[in-house]
């Protein structure tokens, strides 16, 4: 019997996605919901299951652009697999898993030795290990620059490049090795070109629109960390054993955010046509960084989640990002967003909307400082916040004062259990 493989339906509006690449080779034998190939569109990367076992056969390239519903392959379900064979999960460019390696598992983490396989040139030899990491990290794949002197490059290697021993030449240019000089350790001028995936190409043509289809603006603050950073460090053992996973600083903007917008409702709505649409739910889309491209997971109905609620959610949908297996369900919609460019040290930035939302927070790097406090100077952990909003919609007095409600509330944990007020105005009902 032959069952064909078909690709998957990736949202109402996409008649088109890229078949990226087959993680199995032409004739090989699969196992039922193995995955076999991964298709990128415009919102997300999806993969491709088998849905029997038996013998491929792909009929598509990678790289072709194809519609929902094209079958791009078959699996012959008459044909055996060998129970001694290792079904690869893999691409196409790397070499199958040999005996050795199976052995190499079983042997315990000190004994191991890694063992090269041999490149295209069949000059230069790549551990598993070191490609793993080279796939993880998306680095170039032209070691033969980084050390001339060496025909094996390891995980040492590559972890070296990792922590900065080894740096880019240019945009696009393979990865050398700096001398002691600090001048490059080569002189090739070699470039890679590389395909833009669907996803970036659909990310790139969004963030024109919105500079060219929105009056967006930016309005800054700075908030204090103080409160937050001394409940995490006093919760974070007991929370952590409650919940199983830690306690981060991103699920507390989400908190003070949807507590800030009955305030005002504006910089949660967006246009559609001629009017003002206004949701009395917030769903939040939080901006992940993934080899893939930006993503943002949405987080349904945040207003009415706890902290850990919330914090649990975002574990979830980040790490389903990064490992490509969120679904078009999980990143469509939205109604605000946040980014936190902290993670990479970014002191200050003006983040771009996520259409047709009209408003995005910009978290940063936590940086002690100096500051008056109460006539005297103290040294504070201090973030600098932005909120780039749509001016067609949110107006000034809006924007800033939504952004300072959200500030009162990080500084004052307490007030996003009373609804944005501080404990008299809770109290006396005003």
């Amino acid at each position: 019997m032959t069952i064909e493989i078909r690709v998957p339906e990736a949202g109402e509006s996409i008649t088109q996605v890229e078949l990226a690449r087959w993680l199995v080779e032409d004739g090989a034998f699969v196992e039922k919901d193995q995955e076999i190939a991964e298709i990128d569109s415009d919102k997300a990367t999806l993969t491709i299951n088998a849905d029997a076992a038996g013998k491929i056969h792909i009929d598509v390239d990678a790289g072709s652009t194809v519609e929902p519903g094209k079958i791009i392959g078959k699996i012959d379900t008459t044909v055996a697999g060998n129970p001694d064979e290792k079904v690869a999960e893999k691409s196409a460019d790397i070499a199958p898993p040999s005996r050795e390696s199976e052995i190499e598992r079983e042997q315990p983490a000190e004994q191991k030795e890694e063992k090269p396989d041999r490149d295209a040139k069949g000059t230069i030899t790549i551990t598993p290990q070191a490609k793993k990491l080279l796939e993880e990290h998306g680095l170039p794949t032209g070691w033969d620059h980084i050390n001339p002197d060496s025909k094996r490059i390891t995980k040492k290697d590559i972890l070296a490049a990792i922590s900065g021993r080894f740096a880019d030449k240019a945009p696009g240019d393979k990865m050398v090795q700096k001398s002691d000089a600090g001048k490059y350790g080569s002189s090739s001028r070699d470039e890679q070109r590389n395909k833009m995936s669907t996803l970036r190409k659909k990310v790139a043509e969004r963030l024109v629109s919105v500079k060219n289809q929105t009056a967006m603006l930016t309005t800054f603050n700075e908030v204090d960390m103080s409160a937050i950073i001394a409940l995490r460090k006093k919760h974070q053992i007991a929370f952590t054993e409650k919940y199983g996973f830690k306690l981060g600083f991103m699920s507390f903007f989400v908190k003070a955010l949807t507590e800030s917008i009955p305030y005002f409702p504006q910089v949660n709505g967006y246009i559609d046509s001629n009017h003002i649409i206004l949701p009395d739910y917030a769903d939040v889309g939080i901006a992940v960084s993934t080899p893939k491209g930006l993503m943002v997971p949405v987080i349904r109905n945040a207003e009415s989640m706890t902290i850990p609620d919330i914090e649990s959610e975002i574990n979830e949908l980040a790490e389903k990002a990064r490992n490509n297996k969120i679904t078009i369900e999980e990143l469509t919609g939205g109604t605000i967003s946040i980014t936190n460019g902290g993670v990479f040290g970014s002191m200050l930035s003006t983040p771009i909307i996520n259409p047709p939302q009209s408003a995005i927070l910009g978290m940063h790097n936590i940086i002690e400082r100096p500051v008056a406090v109460q006539g005297k100077v103290e040294i504070r952990p201090m973030m600098y916040l932005a909120l780039s909003y749509d001016h067609r919609i949110v107006d000034g007095k809006e924007s800033v004062s939504f952004l300072v409600n959200v500030k009162e509330m990080i500084e004052n944990p307490v007030r996003m259990l009373l609804s944005g007020k501080g404990e008299g105005e809770a109290i006396l009902r005003l």
